[in-house]
Formats: C-alpha cells, sequence, structure tokens
C-alpha cells in the first residue's frame, strides 16, 4: 500500500489539506498527517485540523510521497522548518514523489527540488522569487517527473486525483472520481 506524508503547519490552507488527505484515503492510500510540533493546527480560515502525529515521531519511516499544502502563513512555517526542506530533497533524491499546492512550491523552490523543472503555483508566488532556473506553467496541475505541483484551493480536487491515478493507478482515480459524483 502507498504511504504519503501530509505536513500540517499552522496557517495551512484547509481545502488543500483536507481534499487531498480525504481523497487519497478514499482511494485506499496510507495517509499520515504530521504537525510541526504537537499543538492541534488553526488553518488559515480558523479550522482547527489534529494530525496524526508529530513531525520528529516519523521522521526515519519511509514515504512513497510527500504533500505540501499551501496557504499562509502555512507555506512560510512550512518553509522555515529546515525538516520539511531536508525530508523534500532527500525524497527528491530517492525518486519518491515529491508535491505541492498554492504557495506551497515556493518551499520546494527554496529547497532547490524545482531546479530545472517546470511548476505552477499560486499566481505570483514563484515569480516572485525571481528564479529564471524553474519554467513556470499556469496549469492547474502541473506533472515534471515525480514533482507535482499545483495551483490552489480551486485546483485541490484535480491534484489529489492526480495523485491517486499516480499511486495506485487509473482505475482507482475513476473509481473514487465516480463515487464523489463529480462532473467530469
Amino acid at each position: 500500500m502507498a504511504k504519503v506524508l501530509v505536513p500540517l503547519a499552522q496557517g495551512c490552507e484547509e481545502i488543500e489539506a483536507v481534499t487531498v488527505i480525504d481523497v487519497l484515503r478514499r482511494a485506499g492510500v496510507d495517509v499520515v498527517t504530521a504537525g510541526l510540533d504537537n499543538s492541534p493546527v488553526k488553518a488559515s480560515r480558523g479550522t482547527r485540523l489534529i494530525p496524526d502525529v508529530e513531525l520528529e515521531s516519523i521522521l526515519n519511516e519511509s514515504f512513497d510521497m510527500i504533500v505540501l499544502p499551501g496557504g499562509q502563513p502555512g507555506t512560510d512555517n512550512l518553509s522555515l522548518d529546515s525538516r520539511i526542506a531536508e525530508l523534500v530533497t532527500s525524497m527528491a533524491r530517492q525518486d519518491k514523489y515529491v508535491c505541492a499546492i498554492c504557495a506551497a512550491p515556493k518551499v520546494l523552490a527554496l529547497a532547490g527540488v524545482l531546479s530545472g523543472r517546470r511548476a505552477t503555483a499560486f499566481p505570483g508566488t514563484l515569480e516572485k522569487l525571481g528564479r529564471s532556473d524553474i519554467s513556470l506553467s499556469h496549469a492547474a496541475v502541473e506533472k515534471d517527473g515525480r514533482i507535482i505541483t499545483s495551483r490552489g484551493p480551486g485546483t485541490a480536487m484535480d491534484f489529489a486525483l492526480e495523485l491517486v491515478e499516480l499511486l495506485v493507478g487509473k482505475e482507482k482515480r475513476q473509481d473514487v472520481e465516480k463515487a464523489l459524483v463529480r462532473a467530469i
């Protein structure tokens, strides 16, 4: 069974976090949510999320994918945590899936993971970094090898379903999408 880590930082975007967690779990993926500390997470719109574990407790576990929700100040909080930078760079070196949505591709860029890659993000996020080594895309979901990025809350469902397809196949994606009664 595929195993996915979703780090939850204070101020993360709840639509992005919960949509990814929910859709992946509907597909039978083992999703572990990890708080940067042992506190409940107050998301960007005030929703309280209770992570499964504290990040420190799972740093030595193996995951097939890491997914960073965006939002502010969640993205900045992820950027300031050296453990997150180490996780994304280590997983990229191991050719594991490294994924981020909304403002969170900034975390990947700052860690050097987007160098020489195509990526999308919330409008203006990557542009503000002034990095000529990142090829900017305006796609809802951008795949460049095992680096997957997406634009924002409105693309969270597309992003989550793409992650399902990558981890457990197109048929499972179609089954999950059908059960969601999603017009496609």
